[in-house]
């Protein structure tokens, strides 16, 4: 083997090492003055119940009821 081509080989097997870091993207949110730049998450009550908290939990207990194999086996 000459020694260009066992430069070369060399250079080729090191690229993808040296090169792993170069496109890691930022993932962490981004705070400004302490506090999450980001808008806040709704509640399901605020946004599927138009902020009727009583409603969606009379929905989640009649789903919730509705599952119970107790319930549906002895009616």
């Amino acid at each position: 083997m000459t020694h260009c081509t066992r430069i070369l080989k060399v250079c080729a097997l090191a690229a993808p090492l040296l090169l792993t870091g170069c496109l890691e993207v930022d993932q962490h949110p981004h705070w400004i003055a302490g506090e999450y730049a980001g808008k806040p998450d709704d509640r399901h009550f605020q946004r599927r119940f138009h902020n009727d908290r009583l409603a969606w939990w009379a929905t989640v207990e009649n789903r919730n009821g509705k599952q119970n194999e107790y319930n549906r086996a002895n009616p």
